[in-house]
C-alpha cells in the first residue's frame, strides 16, 4: 500500500494526515540534503505515517532537525509530542503563546474534549503527548532556522489564532501557512482556480488582525501557498483578495446576532455559515451538488460557528468591562 504523501515543490513533500477523511488536512516535510523539518503534525494517529515517508526516502528519525507546529489547534500539532519522542534530535519551534500548551497539554486536552467530546477525542486525536521544555525553542516573530543551509523564517500571524505562526521557505519563495491562508480543498477547484474561505475555529478569532497578517504575508511576494487544508496553492496575490471578503463575511455573520446571545444563537450561525459556504462554493462554479457540498462543509460549518459564538461572547464581555 502506497504512503499518501507528494512532492510538491523542490524538497517539499505534501503528507496527508487521515483526520477525517482523505484530502482534508496536511503537514509537511521539507528535505534539504540529508536534513528534515517537518511543518504541522497531524495527530498522534498521524506519526507511523510521518515515519514511514521518512524510511521511505531512506532516511531515519535522527535526521529530523526541527518539528515546526503552525500553531497548536490539534490537526496542526496533536502529534508534536508522540512526534518529538520518536525524533531523538529534533527541537520543537513554537510561538512563545503556544508553547506552553504542548509542553504541560493538559488544558489543551481539556479544551479539545469540550469542542470535540470525549468519543471524538479519542477517536481522532488519540493522546496529547508532553514536550520536554529543554528541547523547546519559542519562535519568535522573525526568527530564522537554518536547515543544511536552507533558510526558514517564522512569521508571527494572529488572527485565527493568537498562537499562530507561518514560515517562510526562501527557497521556494513559499509559506507553509497554517490556517492564515484560509481552507482550499482541492475538490473545490474550478477553471476559475481554487476556492478559499476563512476558518473561524475556536477560540481566538480576530478579523482585524487576520487581514493584517495577509498584509504581512503579502509582503513578502509569495509564489506559492502550503496549506494544511489542502496542499499546494499558487499565485496567492491572485487569491488573497477573496480570502479577505471571507474573514469579513464570516465576522458579518456573527455580528448579525450579536445581541441575540440566546441559547439556540449557535445553530443559527452553523446553519448560516453552511449556507454561506455552500452559496459561495456553487458561485466558484463547482461542479459538487448541494449534499455533497453539506458533506465536504461539515467539519468546518461546525467549527466555524462554534468560534464565531465565542467572539461575539468575548465582544460582549469587553463591552460589559467598557
Amino acid at each position: 500500500m502506497s504512503l499518501p504523501y507528494q512532492e510538491i515543490a523542490d524538497g517539499i513533500y505534501c503528507i496527508d494526515t487521515g483526520l477525517y477523511r482523505h484530502g482534508l488536512a496536511a503537514c509537511y516535510l521539507v528535505r534539504e540534503g540529508d536534513r528534515l523539518a517537518f511543518i504541522d503534525t497531524g495527530t498522534a494517529r498521524s506519526v507511523p505515517t510521518l515515519l514511514a515517508v521518512i524510511a521511505e526516502l531512506g532516511l531515519t528519525p535522527a535526521h529530523v532537525d526541527y518539528v515546526i507546529p503552525t500553531h497548536v489547534h490539534l490537526d496542526h500539532a496533536g502529534g508534536s509530542g508522540s512526534l518529538m519522542a520518536a525524533c531523538p534530535r529534533a527541537r520543537l519551534i513554537v510561538h512563545p503563546k503556544g508553547a506552553p500548551h504542548l509542553i504541560d497539554p493538559s488544558k489543551l486536552t481539556a479544551g479539545a474534549i469540550q469542542v470535540y467530546g470525549e468519543e471524538g477525542f479519542a477517536r481522532d486525536f488519540e493522546r496529547l503527548v508532553p514536550v520536554p521544555a529543554e528541547r523547546t525553542t519559542l519562535a519568535e516573530d522573525g526568527l530564522t532556522l537554518d536547515l543544511a543551509g536552507r533558510k526558514l523564517t517564522f512569521i508571527d500571524t494572529p488572527g485565527h489564532a493568537n498562537h499562530h505562526g507561518c514560515i517562510f521557505d526562501e527557497k521556494t519563495r513559499g509559506f507553509f501557512t497554517g490556517d492564515t491562508f484560509g481552507i482550499s480543498y482541492r475538490e473545490l477547484d474550478t477553471d476559475r482556480g481554487p476556492f478559499l474561505y476563512a476558518p473561524t475555529t475556536p477560540v481566538a478569532f480576530d478579523p482585524d488582525l487576520w487581514l493584517a497578517s495577509l498584509d504581512r504575508l503579502m509582503s513578502f511576494d509569495p509564489q506559492a501557498m502550503y496549506l494544511t487544508h489542502y496542499g499546494r496553492v499558487d499565485r496567492p496575490a491572485e487569491l488573497v483578495d477573496g480570502l479577505r471578503q471571507s474573514v469579513r463575511d464570516m465576522a458579518a455573520l456573527a455580528l448579525a446576532e450579536e445581541g441575540r446571545a440566546d441559547a439556540e444563537r449557535e445553530a443559527r450561525l452553523a446553519h448560516a455559515v453552511g449556507a454561506y459556504l455552500i452559496e459561495r462554493a456553487q458561485a466558484h462554479g463547482t461542479a459538487l451538488d448541494e449534499a455533497e457540498l453539506e458533506r465536504l462543509f461539515s467539519v468546518d460549518r461546525q467549527l466555524n460557528s462554534q468560534g464565531l459564538e465565542v467572539w461575539l461572547r468575548r465582544r460582549a464581555k469587553r463591552a460589559a468591562q467598557a
